[in-house]
């Protein structure tokens, strides 16, 4: 088929094809904001681009070439090519001078991510329709995104100057565009000078605020904070803005100005929550659950509050209080309320209480939402406590997982109940299960491998390592466990010792790595290196084992005292611990 002008022109946007249309009346000019910080176009900004003119418009004949070029641009556009279909209505906007070309060009350059021609088309569209309240938003927007500074600046300036009834609105949103310009200092130099007509508006003060403090200019910041909360005592942004600044140097004052605003501002309640978590922190738990406490008549039944009212009470050790307050909200009447949450913290506060039989009972009327896979964990976990096992394991596997995530927790904690029970070989028959569905996961291939070296099977064991190792291989742990298992059958020893420091290098402050250095310098009969290490790890953790190594390494070098006092000190801790009594035994019968 061939198409000719008139079968073309019904493929052009109603938009183009007025190209030819006699001039209209400029439309009246709307408020002006300043762009929002994100710097991206809405739904409504988009339907503002492409919505009927309202301005003068050229005379422009359209010829055959034009017609080709739009339909090449609206082609493109439709067959998924953005960039060509952005390209052609630029060319078009420049060469018709047309508002309505203009700012399709600007919307599809925007879309396509042409930060420069973006640019270019908003500055054409200002130009060529400069009421648009839209064009200068987005020009403003663009330019402050792109850390163009000095060539926003007389844009802002016109824009701020334009709409003095929403002067406020227009401050906070240039911090937000602000927050996007990597040299901070450089953003409040230039929102100073933007500033300085606006001296009585309490948003531009904040806006200075905001930009001094990630400017790292603190005293500037609590300044700016300060005059905000003079200009407009009732503004909780501000109030809490110059709260956390003051915070930093006086916490004390920090916490008089709010309780001071509250006073007077009962309602307000972001401001009184961030003062009852001030008050947390700085661990004054009574006027801290008083906060709570009136947060909580404004809001009954809330969970969260009720929690961290009984949190502060186990806090000041008023262990049944803390429950009470629970049982209150759980009891509330309230429509609101979440009785999982509240059954799942009431089972938390049963099991800090040690009273397992009532943990249990509340995780167990938990019946959906996100508390129901810990609260069945947490099941599984005290039902292995009290010894058992199957049970806590048949729970374990009624639970239904979300994701594979969940899937592999599932397993590593059946696992480890049955290592526990030092059911080794059961154990890893349950990871040997999992590692079939996920060959590469991490954590089941090391605990696998452990496992492996528990049963004695050295050759499963390397396998798994160095199946690990190829799949995590920035790992520190299976480049230790190998290495320390040969060191600990006296075998192979400079390769392991390769080994060890490898994973030395990775994590040099692991406690469980040093304490292989060490164990690998006594191996190579560096005895001074090796207590060196064996040191370093056990005042980092009195571990037994550590402990163990520790000891033998200053027997063997001579100071058997030294070893004596630390065997002897560990003992006390740990008086059943197999390993280091072992030891022990084989120096001291």
């Amino acid at each position: 088929m061939t198409f000719t002008k008139q079968h073309l022109m019904l493929l052009i946007l109603p938009v183009l094809a007025a190209c030819a249309h006699a001039p209209q009346q400029a439309a009246v000019s709307q408020p002006v904001h300043v762009a929002s910080s994100d710097a991206s176009m809405d739904k409504s900004q988009l339907e503002q681009i492409i919505e009927p003119p309202k301005f003068d418009l050229p005379n422009v004949a359209l010829t055959d070439r034009l017609l080709y070029e739009f339909l090449l641009g609206d082609i493109a556009a439709q067959r998924g090519r953005p960039e060509l279909a952005a390209q052609a209505y630029l060319d078009l906007a420049k060469s018709t001078r047309d508002p309505r070309v203009a700012r399709r060009a600007a919307q599809l350059t925007f879309e396509a991510h042409q930060y420069d021609q973006s640019v270019e088309a908003f500055k054409l569209w200002q130009q060529l329709e400069p009421t648009s309240p839209l064009a200068k938003q987005m020009l403003v927007s663009l330019l402050l995104s792109g850390g163009k500074l000095k060539e926003a600046q007389p844009h802002v300036t016109e824009l701020l100057a334009s709409d003095p009834q929403n002067i406020g609105r227009s401050f906070m949103n240039l911090y937000g565009l602000l927050a996007r310009v990597q040299d901070k200092a450089a953003a409040l130099d230039w929102l100073i000078e933007v500033a300085h007509p606006y001296s009585q508006v309490p948003e531009a003060h904040w806006a200075l605020a905001q930009s001094a403090s990630v400017a790292n200019k603190h005293e500037l910041a609590l300044s700016e904070a300060h005059q905000a909360v003079t200009l407009r005592p009732d503004w909780d942004i501000a109030v809490v803005l110059e709260a956390q600044l003051l915070q930093r140097k006086d916490p004390e004052a920090s916490a008089a100005l709010l309780k001071k605003y509250l006073e007077t501002h009962d309602d307000k309640k972001d401001v009184r929550l961030f003062y009852a978590r001030m008050l947390l922190e700085q661990k004054k738990y009574v006027p801290a659950r008083e906060e709570f406490g009136r947060l909580l008549q404004q809001r009954p039944g809330s969970p969260e509050l009720a929690f961290a009212i009984a949190l502060i009470s186990l806090q000041l050790g008023e262990i049944d209080r803390a429950e009470k307050e629970l049982q209150q909200a759980l009891a509330s009447k309230d429509k609101n309320k979440d009785d999982d949450t509240l059954h799942y913290y009431l089972g938390q506060l049963g099991e800090a209480k040690k009273d397992e039989a009532s943990a249990l009972q509340h995780y167990r009327q938990i019946k959906g939402g996100e508390h129901l896979y810990p609260s069945r964990l947490r099941i599984a976990y005290l039902l292995n406590k009290t010894g058992k096992l199957d049970e806590a394991r048949k729970t374990l596997r009624s639970i239904k997982p979300k994701d594979d995530a969940q899937r592999v927790q599932l397993l590593m904690v059946e696992s480890q109940f049955l290592r526990e029970a030092k059911q080794y070989a059961e154990s890893f028959k349950v990871l040997a299960q999992g590692l079939e569905k996920f060959p590469e996961e991490p954590e089941l291939l090391y605990q696998s491998a452990l496992i492996a070296d528990k049963l004695n099977k050295a050759d499963t064991f390397e396998q798994l390592i160095r199946r690990l190792i190829k799949v995590d291989p920035d790992n520190a742990h299976p480049y230790n466990a190998l290495g320390y298992s040969w060191l600990e059958r006296n075998v192979r020893i400079p390769e392991a010792m390769e080994l060890v420091e490898k994973a030395y290098k990775l994590a040099p402050d692991d406690i469980a790595i040093i304490d292989s250095m060490g164990w690998g310098y006594f191996r190579l009969g560096q005895y001074d290196k090796s207590i060196e290490f064996l040191r370093r790890a056990y005042q980092a953790n009195p571990d037994p084992e550590i402990a163990a190594h520790l000891g033998e390494a200053l027997w063997v070098s001579g100071d058997k005292e030294a070893a004596q006092s630390v065997w002897n000190e560990n003992a006390k801790a740990n008086p059943d611990n197999e390993t280091l009594q072992a030891v022990i035994k084989r120096f001291i019968p």
